[in-house]
């Protein structure tokens, strides 16, 4: 922990099906990291969630929930299912909860080169508003703050994106949970953006992005799928993210939570070797 700041590894990086979450957890704590992203399939599996953690000698950190906030359909389904994960996020004593927009085919295929006609109008911005404030009052009844969290190949991918949702949802509802990787993947300057929004955020992942990746997959528009084929995730400290400039904003600032590292697919040999370059570059700047 650094000044307040807890350093958590998401488990993306391990491939599906090659290993059991202990595996993946031992790993991770291995590698120098004090957690990672936790839930549970229901109330009743808390007690398993917490001995697996403490078994690796990891702490929870927030997990996620992806949903079509702007589907007026489904938000009564979506709320209900946020006050779920609150409660089992507060029985594993935590204080927030990612909430995310999912992707879409439509937005995968303009990923890194969205245009103005690709954004949400006016109604799905105000159904999505809606329900995050629905979601964030269901969730602070645990104690639990709903911290929406942008995303390549999402509705809500850019800067221009973020400020139009913030300028409708509740700001005592809805906090900020960005993925600085994804802004910068989008072509938005992380500094500003951490430094505009940084009294809302509770918590953040982070992640390094490829310049040369970017600029020619944008080039080409390329969807997220070839991105992601070509290397547009790398390790901390490797890509173009100004992560020295930010922190110097959360600590003049004094944040306080949990950042979770991410590298969603790694080009290095193993995903301990990916969690252990990041997190040693993390060292190297004192978090």
């Amino acid at each position: 922990m650094a000044g307040g700041i807890d350093i958590a590894c998401g488990q993306i990086t391990w491939r599906r099906g090659e290993f059991t979450q202990p595996e993946i957890l031992a790993q991770i704590a291995k590698a120098g990291y004090a957690g990672a992203p936790a839930s549970a399939p229901s109330i009743d599996e808390v007690d398993a969630v917490r001995a697996m953690f403490d078994e690796a000698g990891l702490r929870p950190a927030p997990g996620y929930l992806g949903a079509a906030f702007w589907d007026p359909d489904q938000a009564g389904e979506i709320v209900a299912r946020a006050g779920e994960m609150a409660a089992i996020a507060a029985a594993l004593s935590l204080t927030e909860v990612y909430v995310a927009a999912n992707l879409t085919p439509e937005r995968r295929a303009v990923s890194g080169h969205v245009r103005a006609e690709d954004a949400l109008d006016d109604a799905g911005y105000a159904t999505m508003a809606g329900t995050l404030n629905r979601v964030g009052e269901a969730t602070l009844k645990h104690g639990v703050r709903a911290s929406f969290h942008n995303h390549v190949g999402s509705f809500i991918e850019t800067r221009a994106e973020i400020d139009e949702l913030f300028s409708r949802v509740d700001h005592s509802l809805v906090f900020h949970g960005p993925d600085v990787g994804h802004l910068a993947w989008a072509g938005d300057d992380v500094v500003s953006y951490v430094r505009d929004y940084l009294d809302e955020i509770t918590t953040m992942h982070i992640k390094d992005i490829n310049p040369e990746v970017r600029l020619q997959g944008v080039a080409e528009s390329w969807d997220y799928s070839t991105f992601s084929d070509h290397g547009i995730f790398t390790e901390l400290g490797t890509g173009f993210v100004d992560f020295p400039a930010m922190f110097d904003v959360l600590r003049d600032r004094g944040f306080s939570g949990w950042i979770v590292v991410e590298t969603d697919v790694t080009q290095l040999p193993t995903a301990l070797e990916s969690a252990t370059v990041s997190r040693d570059y993390l060292r190297s700047l004192d978090m």
